[in-house]
């Protein structure tokens, strides 16, 4: 078991697998721009829209009374509110020489590049995925298509990777029979 200590270390080369090893070198670390942006002005536009009507109830003539604790219970559900629209300024992906992290919206999932057959963005895709054995696929929503050239160089970098710790690895035969590229054993 890992203690917790190394998991939350600030200084030194960042975890990314489950089992706390470091980073096998620089770490690319790649997130959605455009997204982020609109999830913190919406967030920040959603606090301010309750919390304006709630600073001004107690000074209304709709005939009720509103008390304090209604106010604090109007600001605190649009800060709920923020929060789960913040949830889409999560996710993220971190990748080294050994594997990459991806972490979605509700998920983070650490994958080595061995079960990773490709690293691809379809045409008409809003955002990237990893290709696995078994015609399963990962979304990477760290690598969106309105981003428009940054996602094309967050693509290539981790592309880079991929290709590089699968030359390494000997043999390029693939989990699940399938060779890189996509072609089948036996075919061209």
């Amino acid at each position: 078991m890992t203690p917790v200590r190394a998991l939350c270390r600030r200084g030194g080369p960042p975890v990314l697998d489950p089992d706390g090893h470091a980073a096998a070198g620089p770490v690319l670390v790649l997130r959605p721009r455009r997204v982020r942006v609109a999830a913190w002005v919406c967030a920040v536009g959603t606090v301010v829209a309750f919390a304006v009507p709630a600073a001004l109830l107690r000074r209304s003539d709709t005939g009720v009374y509103f008390r304090t604790a209604d106010q604090v219970a109007v600001v605190l559900l649009g800060m709920l509110i923020a929060a789960g629209i913040l949830l889409l300024a999560r996710p993220r992906v971190r990748a080294d020489a050994r594997g990459v992290e991806v972490r979605n919206v509700g998920s983070s999932r650490y994958l080595p590049w061995e079960t990773v057959r490709a690293v691809s963005f379809p045409d008409g895709a809003s955002w990237a995925r990893l290709d696995l054995p078994y015609d399963e696929y990962m979304s990477v929503l760290a690598v969106q298509a309105v981003d428009g050239q940054r996602a094309v160089a967050g693509i290539r970098q981790l592309r880079a990777l991929h290709g590089a710790a699968h030359a390494a690895q000997p043999g390029d035969a693939q989990p699940g029979g399938a060779r890189p590229g996509g072609a089948q054993p036996g075919r061209p």
